[in-house]
This record gives structure tokens, C-alpha cells and sequence, in this order.
């Protein structure tokens, strides 16, 4: 069996003997939507976690048996064209849980403790030129006593709420917006009124799309913060940038664009305020996290070599 990945860089070189043991494996770090079909050729199962594989590529590969996504999002694959061509899909889901949560509290716990201007002022010399022990220049709040609020209450949310509740704060989790709220959950608007810390953790749809813009920002308290580790433009990028300018909120942690990897014109990127903190996309990626990732390819290409149905989504 021909197994190949083809954006093998996505696992940050990360041991693939599980794979290897498989098949005969070909990797490629990269490939540009110009190479896909050279990269593909002579293979039974293809790994790929963004690399596209449209219609027109997959009605090409006659051998084509498997498409692994190493990730949960499918969007880079043509689910209907894959059935059609009898070509099994799977995904990995839940692998990731750990590290998003983590990198979300590490982006809450640098924001209320303004860690990140400290560190710059050590960096830059200013506590070896203070007057006392310690600089008291920025604000430092507990988390503990805060109403932390979730949008997005699946496997996630819970997470996150899980470990906001040990810090102490009060856990409230968001209803969808429009919609009659259900017992358990807080209206939508009462959150964005409410809320000291807001943690996006839902799917990027078309209801999502634009949740919060300008206007939701505007009923945030003007002391609170918000995250973002689940997709770029549920939160709109424009309007967060002029919330930050004018101080409309306190600050936000966003670990997603909607155009990955960052243009040189995102407003986010090109923001100079230190009350935001921006990662690249890296909240899923602990060590961890990849190891179970590429463990589970591998499971579900054994499964499927079995006959059996595992993570299928085709």
C-alpha cells in the first residue's frame, strides 16, 4: 500500500513510525495547489491536513482509495466528489482538546496579568532601573471571581469551563444568538453585557460568521477580554482592531485569521497595541497533541485496511 502525505511540515517533524509500519510512505513538507496532482500520483491513501483535494484532483487519482485529513475541518476535501468516486474520508477529532484549552488560558493569564509588557520592560532594562523591588506600572486581576463566559459549549467549552471553574471565576455558557434560550444557557446579549472574559469556541458557519462585530463589542464592558482559538471571522477582524484602538474592550487573545497565514493588510496583524496578544494558529499544535494526532491517522487507516469503519466520514 502507497501511503502519502502532503503537508508533512503541518507535523512538525513528529516520528511517523506508526505510519511508516503501514505502507511505503512518501511525504512532502508542502504542496501548492500547482503540485497536487504530481504529488498524489501512485497513491492509495493520501494524508493531508490542508493541502485541497477538490473534484477535478480527486477524479484523477484512479488508485485513490483513502483520504486521511489530519485534522477535524474537512473543508479541503470535496466530501460529494469522494463518494462519488468511492473514495473513503476520515478525520481526527478531540485530539487537540488539551492544548487549545491551555493556549486559551495562557492568552487570559497573559492578559490580566499583562505579562507580555512586563517581560518587554525586563527585556528592555526598565526594572533594573526601578526605584523599588518591583514595577507596579500595569494592572494585574486575578481570574479568580470573574464571570468567564463560553460561546461554543461542545467538547471545547467544556474544557475551558472546566478549568475557569478551578481558577474560581463563575462559568456561564453562551446561547446562540436569535435563538430562544435553553435552560442552562445565558441569552446571548446578556453575556456580551456581563462577562469580564469571553472564549470563543465554536464553528465557523454562516451563522457564525461575524458573531461578534462592532456593535457586540460595544456592549462588552469596557475592563473585559476577549479569545478567539476556534476560527477566524466568527469574531470580525476589523471591527476587534478598532475596538482595541479606542479601548472599547480591554484587550483580546486571537489565535485565528480568517485568511491563514496572515496577509500583510489583516488589521490584527497590523496592530502595534500591547492589549492584544496574536499567535499563529498554534493552539492545537502541542507535542502532545500531534503524536495523538498522527497516532490516530494511522488507527483509522489500520481500520479501514480491516474493513472497518472508523472516524468515517465518506
Amino acid at each position: 500500500m502507497n501511503i502519502t502525505i502532503l503537508d508533512n511540515a503541518t507535523l512538525a517533524n513528529t516520528s511517523l513510525a506508526c505510519i511508516e509500519q503501514l505502507g511505503n510512505l512518501t511525504t512532502y513538507e508542502l504542496t501548492s495547489p500547482e503540485q497536487v496532482i504530481e504529488h498524489c500520483q501512485g497513491a492509495d491513501v493520501l494524508i493531508t491536513n490542508k493541502a485541497v483535494l477538490n473534484r477535478d484532483t480527486i477524479s484523477q487519482l484512479k488508485q485513490l482509495k483513502l483520504i486521511c485529513v489530519s485534522a477535524t475541518g474537512t473543508n479541503n476535501v470535496d466530501l460529494d466528489a469522494a463518494k462519488e468516486f468511492g473514495i473513503a474520508v476520515t478525520n481526527v477529532a478531540g485530539y487537540s482538546t488539551p492544548s487549545v484549552v491551555q493556549h486559551t488560558f495562557s492568552l487570559v493569564t497573559n492578559l490580566l496579568g499583562n505579562t507580555h509588557r512586563y517581560q518587554a520592560d525586563c527585556q528592555q532594562g526598565a526594572w533594573q532601573k526601578s526605584e523599588m523591588f518591583c514595577r507596579l506600572d500595569y494592572s494585574f486581576n486575578d481570574l479568580q471571581g470573574k464571570t468567564f463566559a463560553i460561546i461554543g459549549g461542545g467538547t471545547l467549552g467544556k474544557g475551558v469551563a472546566k478549568v475557569a471553574e478551578a481558577f474560581g471565576a463563575k462559568v456561564i455558557i453562551a446561547e446562540r444568538k436569535g435563538v430562544k434560550c435553553r435552560d442552562g444557557r445565558t441569552p446571548f446579549e446578556e453575556v456580551l453585557k456581563t462577562a469580564d472574559i469571553i472564549s470563543v469556541h465554536c464553528p465557523l458557519t454562516d451563522e457564525t460568521r461575524d458573531l461578534i462585530a462592532l456593535q457586540e463589542l460595544k456592549m462588552m464592558k469596557p475592563s473585559s477580554i476577549i479569545i478567539n482559538t476556534a476560527r477566524g471571522g466568527i469574531i470580525n477582524e476589523a471591527d476587534l482592531a478598532k475596538a482595541l484602538e479606542q479601548n472599547l474592550i480591554a484587550g483580546a487573545g486571537v489565535d485565528v485569521l480568517t485568511k491563514e497565514p496572515a496577509e500583510l493588510t489583516n488589521p490584527l496583524a497590523n496592530y502595534t497595541g500591547n492589549n492584544l496578544l496574536l499567535t499563529p494558529h498554534i493552539a492545537w499544535a502541542s507535542t502532545e497533541s500531534i503524536v495523538r494526532l498522527i497516532n490516530e491517522v494511522s488507527l483509522n487507516i489500520t481500520a479501514f485496511n480491516n474493513g472497518e469503519s472508523r472516524n468515517r466520514l465518506v
